[in-house]
């Protein structure tokens, strides 16, 4: 956008120098800027290096300061103020000021053969140091509540909540579901091996299965988006053959990437949490801020169910892949956390209760089972890390409220 701005101004700029040296300046137009050439100069030099200046000075403070905080509230925090459109916004007609101005400051001419001053412009350059002032009391405003803390936890919710609705569906009747093929099966496949490291960062699911179905093949693919291949790392194996342009459909790269890797946006979250249970920040209310966001996301699955990476076409097998459960998605919300604030009972109480609201708002048998296990491993956590009795009574009532909902037969 700061780009888009730019260019906007430096098109605006040369069609006001155009405009006013093919028709002038009517007399009608007595808003206009009416000073000579020195008074110009003057007055676009003082806006371009104000503009620039501010823009350098406040941005730097503001990168130093969000450094700062993002030891505490991880790297997403960075990432939401360069993608934010007011920031984007704000340093656009900054730097647009600046463009504008310095192309229209070449334009002016001194001398008593041909002077020119671009009226227009300077009285452009003026209404844009206006706007400037303007985007600069939003900014100091805009950026205060962007750094707090439950703003980028909302917003790390938001992405959760988008990657669990893309990669859940619509709960379906289990019957009529195809089994993957056992082990053995891919013993004697060709395989593909990574030609170098880094996270697989998206899978073209679609051409994978169009390939294999082309070439009359069943494949397995050995990682799922999130997961860091290694080189010459086993990532694909085919029966009977291996068909050209497997690599093709598979992106690796030097980061994770929000998106098919479901995992990621949890893991953010989850940094937050943990950084909050670190003695050195020693903030338990932010982790259990982080824990209600989970159980709101999980809650919200209680209709939806995880496909299962098995692809056919008609008959034939053509795709396995690994996907993330909800087994799986459990341990990266809760293990960190659990680890990490079995010491404070605040935290371990808040997690059995959410537990228990997310057991209550499933019927699952299976789901139940992981939440069981999962308020298991909090409950003998806390009980070696609590000595207070109290406490004690308290952690013992909220476990056995969620197994009070896990033991209950569905019907109930």
């Amino acid at each position: 956008m700061p780009a888009v701005f730019t260019v906007v101004a430096l098109v605006l700029a040369e069609l006001g120098i155009f405009a006013e040296e093919r028709y002038g300046v009517p007399d009608s137009l007595n808003f206009i800027y009416s000073g000579g050439e020195t008074g110009a100069r003057t007055l676009l030099g003082a806006v371009a290096g104000s503009a620039i200046g501010v823009a350098g000075t406040v941005f730097s403070i503001t990168i130093a300061a969000l450094s700062y905080a993002a030891g505490n509230m991880g790297p997403r925090l960075l990432d939401n103020f360069t993608r934010d459109r007011g920031n984007q916004v704000v340093l656009g007609t900054f730097i647009a000021t600046f463009a504008f101005t310095l192309y229209s400051l070449r334009a002016v001419q001194g001398g008593e053969e041909n002077p020119f001053v671009p009226h227009y412009n300077v009285t452009g350059a003026m209404l844009l140091a206006l706007a400037c002032i303007a985007a600069l009391v939003y900014y100091l405003a805009h950026v205060t509540a962007s750094i707090n803390m439950t703003r980028v936890i909302t917003l790390l919710r938001d992405d959760l909540q988008d990657s669990l609705e893309k990669a859940t569906h619509q709960r379906e009747d289990s019957q009529g579901k195809r089994q993957p093929p056992p082990e053995n099966y891919w013993q004697n496949g060709e395989v593909l091996r990574a030609p170098r490291g880094g996270y697989l960062q998206l899978v073209d699911v679609e051409e994978l299965i169009k390939l294999a179905d082309r070439e009359d093949v069943a494949l397995r693919l050995h990682v799922k988006p999130g997961d860091y291949v290694f080189t010459n790392s086993v990532i694909v194996t085919a029966i009977p053959h291996l068909p050209d342009g497997v690599m093709d459909t598979l992106t690796l790269g030097r980061t994770r990437l929000q998106g098919q890797d479901l995992e990621y946006s949890v893991r953010q979250l989850t940094e937050v949490a943990s950084r909050a249970l670190s003695p050195g920040v020693n903030d338990p209310v932010t982790a259990i801020d982080v824990i209600d966001r989970f159980g709101d996301a999980l809650c919200r699955l209680h209709d939806r169910s995880w496909p299962d990476g098995v692809h056919f076409s008609g008959d034939h097998l053509r795709l396995v892949r690994p996907v993330t459960t909800f087994g799986g998605l459990l341990d990266s919300m809760f293990h960190m956390i659990r680890q990490y604030g079995k010491g404070s009972p605040a935290v371990t109480i808040r997690m059995l209760e959410v537990l228990r609201s997310i057991a209550a708002c499933m019927d699952d048998p299976a789901r139940h089972a992981e939440l069981r296990r999962h308020a298991e491993m909090i409950y003998a956590d806390a009980l070696e890390n609590t000595p207070n009795d109290n406490d004690r009574a308290d952690l013992k009532d909220r476990y056995e409220g969620v197994l009070n909902i896990v033991q209950r037969p569905a019907s109930q």
